[in-house]
């Protein structure tokens, strides 16, 4: 079996999903269940008794052990994080917390683990973490993409929480030996995301009638992954993947974050037209956050070469795909959108100039 942290999240909730239509193997989520996890996320899977959902945190070392020991999985899957730079501005602490300190308890309890286990269940076991491209920071408009090779240079608390994480990664592999892989993603898009990120929240205001909060010029570029895009290829890495090494994965969809929203409102005016107007004139600019990167690019032929990876939809293939879902799912878009959410985004915005969404 499989044990995922952070299972009922967006990219790994989406993994939960992804992983039982292409396997029987069983799964044990461990989530702490904070704003945006959410058990409804993998409802179907949990009622079939196929994956299980322990809440707990990650740092919590006795519960890890214990899941661990009971379960004896044969890889630990490592999504759990804080993941939103606007979130980790305001509150840097959760993230290093989470990030580096729960990555830190996850390692420990899994060389300890893996010590324990003999002849093929040793050297079956792999300890997978899920990171991101922001690690390496900001590109300029002709820099060539982010490769696994590329210094780290992260801007954010949230990126720099996360560079910690791998480097930890790194060090328990180097230093112990534990058999770990690392995967690098760009900019996920799906189903069950969140809706702080900007293509949920795009979607929602605009079939809301609310405004369409884009900061600074609009002309931060960021390469787009569709979400189950990225389970595959984690699917992948964790069949065979080279213990110690860093894996890429991007959507080869670089595109700049005004034409992500102009995208969204035709695709909703294709879909659901407004009886006033276009979505599109909905588009407010709006202050810029501090530190915003301009432009994250990801090489994924290191993935391609060694794994045989590639990422099956275009934008317009997976920008279809998810705001159709939204359509259809707004009873689970309805449950996660509670007062602390609403709460969040009148900060965030209001802070710039906007009236909350």
């Amino acid at each position: 079996m499989l044990l995922i942290t952070g299972g009922a999240g967006f990219i790994g909730g989406n993994f939960v999903h992804h992983w039982l239509a292409r396997s029987d193997e069983p799964i044990v989520v461990l989530d702490k269940l904070t704003y945006a996890g959410n058990p409804e996320t993998i409802a179907a899977p949990l009622q079939t008794g196929r994956a299980q959902l322990v809440q707990a945190d990650i740092c919590d070392r006795e519960a890890v052990r214990r899941l661990l020991t009971q379960h004896r999985p044969r890889a630990l899957m490592h999504f759990a994080a804080e993941s939103h730079v606007d979130r980790s501005i305001h509150g840097p602490g959760d993230f290093v917390q989470t990030n580096v300190v729960g990555t830190f308890t996850l390692l420990e309890e899994a060389r300890a683990y893996w010590s324990g286990l003999t002849g093929a269940e040793r050297d079956a076991f792999r300890f997978l973490h899920v990171s991101t491209d922001e690690v390496y920071g900001s590109l300029d408009a002709d820099d060539p993409p982010f490769a696994e090779t590329t210094p780290y240079a992260p801007n954010s608390p949230y990126s720099a929480s996360k560079a910690g994480s791998d480097h930890l990664v790194r060090a328990w592999h180097h230093t112990y030996g534990l058999p770990v892989l690392t995967t690098n993603c760009s900019n996920n898009y799906g189903p069950y995301q969140f809706p702080e990120k900007l293509i949920p929240l795009m979607l929602l205001n605009a079939l809301d009638g609310k405004p369409l909060p884009v900061y600074g010029d609009g002309l931060n570029v960021r390469d787009w992954l569709y979400v189950r895009d990225h389970c595959e290829a984690i699917c992948q890495v964790l069949e065979k993947g080279t213990c110690g090494e860093v894996y890429n994965v991007g959507g080869i969809n670089e595109i700049r974050n005004i034409d992500v929203v102009t995208t969204v409102c035709r695709e909703l005016d294709r879909l659901r037209p407004r009886a006033a107007g276009r979505y599109e004139d909905l588009i407010t600019y709006v202050t810029d956050r501090p530190g915003h990167d301009r432009r994250y690019a990801i090489d994924p032929r290191k993935i391609e070469r060694e794994i045989g990876w590639r990422p099956a939809e275009t934008f317009a293939t997976g920008i279809a795909k998810t705001v159709a879902w939204y359509l259809d799912n707004r009873a689970w878009v309805d449950g996660v959108r509670s007062g602390s959410y609403r709460d969040w985004i009148a900060r965030q915005y209001g802070e710039r100039g906007l009236a909350a969404a």
